[in-house]
């Protein structure tokens, strides 16, 4: 080993008891290993990090370095074991089947990487009830910057291990604890050692069973996080009653650019109490409100503070019972986010009976890429004004296109639209698959709808599962199928019946 000496302070002129002083030895005096021996010690001192490594240096050297290089021999082939490497600061091992014995390993190989910054664990089940082994670690990862857990099946000592360990990361910017049940009604054991300034820029907590209590301290927590960009509460039903306190929290969230809140028991006085916190969200990206049933009608006299986020590229409300009512509200609101990319309606059974104005002024989105409004019992006449939309030249920017599910359209309907489909030259994804119980012949549409195709140089899938195919159509389509010029097109049909 090459060891150079560490010096504590400015003088080194060997003399005792002052700053720098280090014993001197004739070269091959008895005392040159107790040199040695001292300058290692020194070296541990200095860099705690790598005592673990070679402390054991101190008894005999040679020795030790051949066991360092028998055990970076074995972390290697423990990788290779997993198909596994470290890039780029990095050790992801997500959903690698780790068994005991692996995190075993892992835990072995963990004082070797002190420069780690990115460590992935999640979707390993035997990662719970051994995190302790891990977290007693952490301090020789101190510059962890990335720590997932997600579905290690963590036990209440576990999450208990990782409150006590995260002070000793402070440079951690991204924390993922989803689906592992224990973290309710345990979260402020984990998370009390933020403290203000932490660096922390995106917390995930999906699917925790997160208590109302858990929900309250989120609240208290979040003036804290100055940094949070994300913030996923999603699936935790029981969060809504303590929305009051996490909606307080939010309006020191200013540089929070992403929040779901994916069905976690909102109801419509949930819409009223966030619509008082998007004024303080002016940076947000990403708004997800989904699959919360109860919020349907909350939209009706307060959806106007949503024109407060400028910068929203995403709005998900898909399956939120949405009323008549609150399509006219959104119908006000949502052509004024002149930002949005992403819009997703779907399972909103009266957008079909409500939307034609909606459909109509989706024009005055000009950078829109994703259009989801499947499953909404969408009519022809609703239908009819968004083809009207493609035909004048808007929506230019969309890609993916989901009218899947609607099965009242009639065939006059899906002509206008297959005749316009063209325009949309940037589409690559376009579904209008029915559902699972209902069998329908395609008509004569189907013919504009290849016809289109050909002038859509992105489009690589289409969805059409239960639409049937007489004879000649499917001849049709057999013909396209083996252009060379179209192979990088693939219609999902399921098989035509």
């Amino acid at each position: 080993m090459n060891l150079q000496k560490v010096k504590l302070g400015a003088n080194n002129s060997g003399a005792p008891g002052k700053p720098g002083f280090m014993p001197k030895a004739k070269e091959g005096s008895s005392r040159t290993s107790g040199l040695v021996t001292f300058e290692l010690a020194v070296l541990c001192l200095a860099w705690p990090s790598l005592s673990s490594r070679f402390f054991v240096c101190l008894a005999n050297p040679l020795s030790s370095e051949m066991q360092l290089g028998s055990r970076m021999e074995k972390n290697d082939q423990f990788l290779q074991t997993l198909g596994k490497k470290i890039v780029n600061k990095c050790l992801d091992l997500n959903s690698c089947g780790l068994t005991t014995a692996d995190v075993r390993k892992m835990v072995a190989l963990l004082p070797f990487l002190p420069d780690l910054e990115e460590l992935d664990i999640s979707w390993n089940d035997f990662v719970g009830g051994n995190l302790p082994s891990i977290t007693q670690q952490m301090h020789v990862t101190s510059k962890l910057k990335v720590l997932r857990l997600a579905s290690c099946r963590l036990t209440t000592e576990d999450v208990q291990a990782l409150g006590e360990a995260l002070e000793m990361i402070p440079e951690l910017e991204e924390l993922n604890l989803s689906w592992n049940s224990k973290v309710g009604g345990n979260l402020p054991l984990i998370l009390q050692k933020f403290q203000k300034g932490s660096k922390i820029h995106v917390l995930e907590l999906m699917d925790c069973a997160l208590t109302s209590e858990d929900g309250a301290f989120v609240g208290r927590l979040l003036p804290k996080l100055q940094s949070l960009e994300v913030l996923d509460l999603s699936i935790n039903r029981n969060i809504g009653g303590s929305l009051n306190s996490i909606a307080q929290g939010l309006q020191s969230a200013s540089t929070l650019k992403v929040l779901k809140l994916h069905s976690c028991g909102l109801s419509q006085k949930s819409v009223k109490i966030l619509d008082a916190t998007f004024r303080y969200l002016g940076e947000l990206r990403k708004l997800d409100l989904s699959c919360n049933k109860e919020l349907g009608g909350g939209f009706e006299d307060a959806s106007a503070p949503l024109v407060m986020l400028k910068h929203l590229e995403v709005l998900d409300l898909h399956q939120c019972s949405l009323t008549v009512d609150d399509i006219m509200s959104l119908t006000q609101v949502i052509p004024l986010l002149s930002n949005l990319q992403e819009l997703d309606l779907s399972a909103n059974k009266n957008v079909g009976s409500s939307s034609e104005n909606l459909l109509s002024r989706l024009r005055f989105l000009p950078s829109l890429k994703s259009l989801l409004i499947n499953n909404c019992a969408l009519e022809s006449e609703t239908f009819t004004a968004l083809a009207s939309v493609i035909q004048r030249g808007h929506l230019t920017k969309l890609q993916k296109l989901d009218l899947s599910y609607n099965d009242g359209i009639c065939d006059a309907g899906w002509a206008i639209f297959c005749q316009n489909l063209w325009f949309l030259k940037e589409l690559t994804e376009l579904d209008i698959s029915l559902r699972p119980s209902h069998f329908r012949d395609c008509g004569h549409w189907f013919r504009y709808l290849l016809c289109a195709v050909t002038k859509l140089p992105e489009i690589t899938e289409i969805g059409m599962k239960r639409w049937t195919l007489p004879a000649s159509q499917e001849e049709e389509l057999g013909s396209f199928d083996q252009d060379p010029k179209r192979r990088g097109i693939h219609f999902d049909h399921g098989g035509f019946r």
